[in-house]
């Protein structure tokens, strides 16, 4: 068994652990079948040597590992080819605060595992901006450019990054023209000073948002 725990809801997320702990271990034996590892001083050998150990006086052992999104290559290679032939007396539990859908490690972690998510903050970049933009999160997407703009991100910057997944998402189609068309309309009224930055880019979050929604 493999669990993904996700989230900065510290008490729900340690609330969680502690029933999966219960669930499969004695109070009284949690001292001799229970591993708690640091991804960041983790080391691959580490980790092989804690899975080779045997439950004592138990049918299970857990080992969790915390922050697991710091893990170096090898260890998340390790771990993945793990998680799909997983050992019966084991119970593995990662813990990380954010999902950040460019980590590869946790994605593919996450399509395995079975995972529990509890409250996260977004991560201000453009990357989940346009993440926000592509699940039609209206509301979340116009926070997350907010946030950005009061952290003294540049908005040619912003709209540098949402150009970027334009053009990473081919450009070819109806669609991505429509894109690359309010793209081309915010640049112009932010160049021009017929808007002012902020607004120019919630009228364009919220035009991409609003096409997404027409487009599904």
């Amino acid at each position: 068994m493999v669990y993904l725990l996700i989230g900065q809801d510290l008490q729900a997320r340690e609330g969680q652990l502690k029933k999966i702990k219960q669930e499969f271990l004695p109070k009284e034996l949690q001292d001799f079948n229970l591993d708690t590892l640091y991804a960041k001083e983790a080391t691959l050998k580490l980790i092989q040597e804690r899975f080779l150990a045997i439950p004592l006086k138990s049918a299970k052992r857990i080992i969790v590992i915390k922050d697991a999104d710091s893990l170096d290559e090898a260890s998340r290679n390790f771990l993945l080819a793990y998680a799909k032939n997983p050992y019966k007396q084991l119970v593995l539990v990662l813990v990380l605060e954010h999902y950040d859908y460019r980590d590869s490690f946790i994605k593919n972690m996450s399509r395995i595992a079975k995972v529990m998510r509890f409250k996260e903050a977004l991560n201000p970049d453009t990357f989940a901006l346009n993440r926000q933009i592509e699940l039609k999160r209206t509301d979340s997407a116009l926070r997350l450019l907010n946030q950005l703009l009061k952290n003294g991100e540049p908005p040619e910057r912003i709209l540098g990054g949402l150009r970027y997944a334009w053009e990473k998402d081919g450009g070819h189609n109806l669609g991505a023209r429509k894109k690359l068309k309010l793209l081309l309309s915010c640049d112009l009224e932010i160049k021009t000073g017929r808007l002012k930055a902020a607004f120019a880019l919630e009228k364009l979050v919220v035009g991409l948002c609003g096409f997404a929604q027409t487009a599904h």
